[in-house]
């Protein structure tokens, strides 16, 4: 069968084709519905989703983007929850917007959800529907992209394909690893409707990270997805599972990964052998600070095998896996400063997702192949930033600290993020000289999350800065504020222009 046919199988097409941190005063956000059956009207063929949500994501794709913020707004008002609103962003990306022909671009619409919905978890309550609005403005202008590009719909699953639920396990790990779409996508329609939420990412878990393809993005879905569904519910599952097995099958024109050797494929495969030699009792090692240097300067110069076969034998060594993953993650902030831009960001952005899914299985060799592949990412993504123009020799060792001209607290941070917008360099040693003197760097997190809803202008400015401000918590004490100083190299600055999109939400809110 042809990738075009196997793809039709899967697809339906449709017939036709400031300077200030502050926000100022918000309490209209704390006045913070239901939707007619005849506005929930579908197209035959299209996937259907719950019959509480539906309207609600029908509203979502009908409305105009020049009015959806005001016509949320008025739902809002009238008693729709912020859940139901997250739940019906969600579902409205994956049934509009395809993971083709890459994890990324359009597909942002998707991938942006749960970092969105993290940035308002973080937020106070005057900014909490900030993000969401965001993301809403942002899913209507991806899926216009879609339409105009494809026509692309979700199509319902064809259920004469949909094995029974003994065999759905069984039946998903072959397409997977066959790389067959068709029987993914029924065999995930009945893991969906059968299996239990845990036992179905276990195996996403494995399958996001096991090639380097989307510069990350596969992982950052199974991620992400896992994490918006704990919020909206198991029962909102089916779709995003389709979407999610529908792109861990991108390999964008290759020859079918399964019979073939390609670079992409390499780490996992091999990997899945070294992961093997690891020391029973891996769980169970020391920190050890000289351990993340060396690995440091191994992910700066080596290659994919010689940084696992390094993970690998610090493991072995006795050495905590969080030493491994404080590199990493230093790692990966230190490529974002040698070469600012989409390269350096995915770093970042995969490290969490991987971080993430290591913390969230319960499987110990899922675990540590999580562990290593991300070691081999690392290198590889050094490998495309080089490929994208020069990369300098700068390291994390020459980010000495520099002194603040303003001593309060307040206006210290101030002069961070008025250097963020001219020279990120300055603003990056700045940071490590607040902290070196007693800052806090909750004080840094807050105002570059604020930051980001006043100035964010795309996808990647709510996906990273939700990534590495949380990851702050994740590196050990001797890295974290190193870390956190790395972090401006792609968080917003106070004099960047602003997006427009607060004044719009405070107005259709009726501030």
């Amino acid at each position: 069968m042809s990738p075009q046919t196997s793809r039709r199988r899967f697809l339906s097409t449709a017939a036709a084709s400031g300077a200030a941190l502050s926000l100022g005063h918000a309490s209209w956000l704390g006045k913070l519905p239901s939707v007619s059956a005849a506005e929930a009207t579908l197209e035959s063929g299209l996937v259907r989703l719950g019959s509480g949500i539906e309207p609600l994501v029908h509203l979502l794709e009908e409305t105009p983007r020049d009015q959806l913020l005001e016509v949320v707004a008025a739902r809002i008002q009238r008693g729709t929850s912020y859940r139901e609103i997250l739940t019906a962003l969600l579902l409205a990306g994956v049934r509009n917007v395809q993971p083709r022909p890459s994890v990324g671009f359009k597909f942002h619409a998707v991938l942006v959800v749960n970092s969105a919905h993290l940035a308002s978890l973080s937020s106070p309550d005057s900014d909490r529907w900030l993000p969401i609005f965001w993301a809403l403005d942002y899913f209507k202008a991806k899926q216009l992209e879609e339409k105009r590009s494809s026509g692309w719909t979700m199509s319902a699953v064809d259920e004469s394909a949909v094995p029974p639920a003994s065999q759905a396990r069984g039946a998903f790990i072959e397409a997977m690893d066959k790389w067959d779409e068709p029987a993914a996508d029924a065999a995930v329609a009945a893991l969906a409707r059968t299996a239990g939420a845990n036992e179905v990412f276990e195996l996403f878990f494995r399958y996001g990270a096991r090639d380097f393809r989307s510069i990350g993005h596969k992982a950052i879905f199974v991620a992400n997805s896992w994490r918006t569904l704990q919020c909206v519910g198991w029962q909102h599952a089916e779709p995003v599972l389709r979407s999610l097995a529908f792109a861990l099958l991108n390999h964008r024109g290759e020859p079918n990964p399964a019979s073939s050797d390609l670079s992409a494929d390499h780490a996992w495969r091999r990997n899945g052998e070294l992961e093997k030699t690891i020391r029973d009792d891996w769980l169970e090692g020391s920190p050890d600070t000289e351990a993340t240097r060396e690995m440091l300067a191994t992910l700066r110069i080596g290659t994919r095998d010689e940084a696992t076969d390094l993970a690998v034998a610090l493991l072995n060594r006795g050495v905590a896996p969080q030493s491994i993953w404080d590199a990493v993650l230093v790692g990966a902030g230190e490529l974002l400063m040698r070469q600012p831009g989409i390269i350096g960001l995915h770093s970042l952005t995969t490290a969490n997702a991987m971080r993430f899914a290591y913390g969230a299985t319960g499987d110990e060799s899922t675990r540590r192949m999580l562990l290593l592949q991300n070691c081999a990412f690392l290198p590889m993504f050094l490998e495309s930033a080089q490929g994208r123009g020069q990369v300098t020799e700068t390291t994390v060792d020459n980010l000495e600290p520099i002194e603040l001209s303003q001593s309060e607290p307040q206006e210290a941070v101030d002069e961070i993020f008025a250097d963020v917008s001219g020279d990120r360099h300055r603003a990056a040693a700045k940071v490590r000289g607040y902290i070196n003197n007693g800052g806090d760097a909750r004080q840094v997190i807050h105002a570059a999350r604020r930051l980001v809803f006043l100035k964010g202008r795309d996808a990647h400015d709510y996906k990273f800065s939700s990534a590495v401000l949380e990851d702050y918590e994740h590196v050990s004490p001797p890295w974290r504020d190193l870390f956190l100083a790395l972090s401006v190299f792609n968080l917003r600055g106070s004099g960047d222009p602003d997006n427009g999109l607060v004044q719009r939400s405070r107005d259709a809110l009726g501030a």
